[in-house]
């Protein structure tokens, strides 16, 4: 394996995480609330939820990031190497994961490790696993 290091930006990762952290911490701190994007969208589909303005405004702030940095900043440039049902297929893998789960890759591998739970631990290594099985697969068998 090697480093791509004309775009190897450490910095502005470092900074993503500590963001990314920094959130985490202030919902579960000042809310009682996980970070976890499934649950937070989940929680925005039930009829009757009285915590919907939050969830909203943490949904709109993950949309409105990226369009607020590409006014300051180049955003880089998007590359997906999948076609639509393809695309579809993984996402709708996706959804059935985490339901199955019981969360998704933001709330178990970012706050749940950070909270030291067994089941998060699991449930991240299950995804590492999946993941790196799946690249193999497709880059490797059905090539």
């Amino acid at each position: 394996m090697t480093i791509d290091w004309t775009h190897f930006t450490p910095w502005t990762s470092l900074a993503g995480g500590l963001l990314i952290g920094a959130a985490a911490a202030l919902l579960v701190l000042l809310n009682g609330r996980v970070a976890g994007i499934s649950s937070v969208l989940g929680g925005l589909m039930v009829a009757e939820r009285d915590d919907a303005g939050w969830r909203a405004a943490f949904l709109i702030g993950l949309i409105a990031a990226p369009l607020l940095w590409g006014l300051v900043g180049a955003l880089p440039a998007a590359r997906i190497d999948a076609g639509t049902a393809t695309l579809i297929a993984s996402g709708l893998l996706v959804g059935v994961g985490t339901s199955y789960g019981s969360g998704c890759t933001s709330g178990h591998g970012v706050c749940g490790l950070s909270r030291l739970s067994p089941r998060s631990l699991v449930a991240t290594l299950a995804f590492m696993f999946a993941g790196a099985c799946t690249v193999f697969v497709v880059r490797h068998v059905l090539t």
